[in-house]
């Protein structure tokens, strides 16, 4: 049994390790040459979409006024991954530009991940990112969505699979051209995660087990409960409080983990060419490359090789005999006899 627990956990560590890979919808070294400006509008909420909470106007109101407060946050996790140039909060009135840029908007169920999925005027949209001189523009949206679910009670002993709504965030970056580059839900994933905002609803365990009832209803949340929800506080690893908000950070660490690539690789692969090799016309193959010449060395005047030197020994004089030199004849030799000679 351990062991087959080890393999199960070995196996989700590989796929875990596996994931990190590129989310984009464009290779990156070509999204970092495409994009160095990206404009991030202020969070937009999509009144007409499926929120049905009977205040649905303070609710709204609500979340207008939250996303003012956090979405500055985000566009200051999006400057930490260093993957554009500049990164720029616009100043736009997010329920006017909403409603000048919007074509449709479409409910998706993709590979198990219900969400809202908008469509914008493409005119409008290249002459807002043309007058901000951008060169793509990211575009995030709440809205509303009935979706099931199943619930449990704080203590773990009930729950209730039912239809509940949800208010979700999407989010899109777009150039002008109207490419969408990169969105969220992002299903270029191995491991689909998909996390709604907040859930508009509960079931209202309590009243039942009073009155020892097998039905379980469904409730809204007020207003006060939802505004406590949005503003609760993320705790660090010593459960202390920090300064950023559970609901909206859980949104924005998800985006960022889906938008970050490696730039030294992108930067690696797009190093420019120098002028002098690059070609004004049509290319020109070059040469292959030869070994580099050793440098030029003054040739010493040419000698035989070793091998066949032999060195030179001073010859004798007889071998080379000097022109003689006209002599007198040799007097004849006269033999005198010796003494007791017969002759």
């Amino acid at each position: 049994m351990n062991k087959f627990i080890l393999i199960i956990l070995c196996c989700l560590m590989i796929s875990a390790s596996g994931c990190a890979r590129n989310y984009y919808n464009v290779p990156t070294d070509n999204l970092a040459d495409r994009v160095k400006i990206l404009g991030v509008v202020p969070i937009m909420v999509d009144a007409d979409s499926d929120i049905i909470h009977p205040q649905k106007d303070l609710l709204l109101s609500l979340i207008a006024e939250k996303n003012r407060s956090y979405e500055g946050q985000f566009v200051r996790k999006l400057k930490t991954t260093g993957n554009f140039y500049a990164v720029a909060l616009m100043n736009s009135e997010p329920d006017d530009l909403f409603k000048k840029l919007l074509f449709r908007r479409e409910q998706r169920d993709d590979a198990t991940v219900r969400y809202n999925k908008y469509f914008w005027k493409n005119d409008e949209l290249k002459q807002y990112i043309q007058q901000n001189n951008l060169d793509a523009v990211m575009l995030i949206v709440v809205s509303g969505l009935t979706d099931e679910a199943k619930i449990s009670s704080s203590n773990l002993l009930n729950s209730l699979t039912s239809n509940y709504n949800f208010l979700i965030m999407t989010a899109q970056i777009i150039d002008a051209s109207g490419t969408i580059l990169w969105e969220y839900p992002n299903f270029r994933q191995r491991i689909l995660t998909y996390y709604p905002m907040i859930n508009l609803q509960y079931p209202d365990f309590s009243e039942s087990e009073a009155n020892k009832s097998a039905i379980t209803a469904v409730k809204f949340k007020t207003i006060d409960g939802i505004k406590r929800t949005l503003d609760q506080k993320r705790s660090d690893i010593l459960l202390r409080d920090t300064q950023e908000p559970e609901v909206y950070t859980r949104q924005f660490d998800e985006m960022i983990s889906l938008l970050k690539f490696d730039a030294e690789k992108v930067s690696k692969g797009s190093v420019p060419v120098p002028a002098s090799a690059t070609p004004s016309a049509a290319p020109v193959p070059a040469p292959p490359m030869a070994a580099p010449a050793p440098p030029k060395v003054i040739p010493a005047p040419p000698e035989t090789p070793s091998v066949t030197r032999v060195p030179v020994l001073p010859a004798p004089a007889t071998t080379v005999p000097a022109p003689a030199t006209p002599q007198p004849p040799a007097p004849p030799v006269e033999i005198v006899p010796a003494t007791g000679s017969t002759l």
